[in-house]
């Protein structure tokens, strides 16, 4: 085997593959905390993409406006609040819980925090415009 002068061929002297020298095992160096911001972040995400899935808006009434997301992380597990709007006419309560599913599924994926809770706030219903959507008079 061709090596280069002073180096050892792979896989000998190197210890278990993926362990740095020095380094402690993996149970013992500690734990990653994810800021309740970052995983907010990531549920507003994750909800605008199980709405686009979900609950299209409207061509004619462009995109919708960003859900509004809050997280609480408390002892591995996180609860989130989302506000978004859905378009109308839809099964409101049907399409909430599939993208409450959506975001809580995405999230606990993303982060590995169990999610203890997804509420789901519908600030307005948005009605497609045209032809007799207009004001009755």
């Amino acid at each position: 085997m061709n090596t280069r002068p002073g180096s050892q061929p792979l896989g000998e002297g190197l210890g278990p593959p993926g362990r740095a020298a020095g380094l402690p095992p993996p149970a013992e160096r500690g734990a990653t905390v994810i800021p309740d911001r970052v995983v907010a972040r990531i549920a507003a995400q994750a909800a605008r993409t199980a709405q686009a899935r979900r609950a299209p808006m409207p061509p004619d009434r462009g995109k919708p406006d960003a859900p509004g997301v809050s997280a609480a992380i408390r002892t591995g597990s996180v609860r989130l609040h989302l506000d978004m709007d859905l378009p109308y006419p839809i099964d409101i309560s049907h399409v909430c819980e599939e993208i409450q599913h959506d975001v809580a599924e995405r999230v606990a994926q993303l982060t590995g925090l169990e999610v203890g809770a997804v509420a789901l706030t519908v600030r307005r219903l948005v009605t497609a415009a045209g032809p007799g959507r207009g004001r009755v008079q």
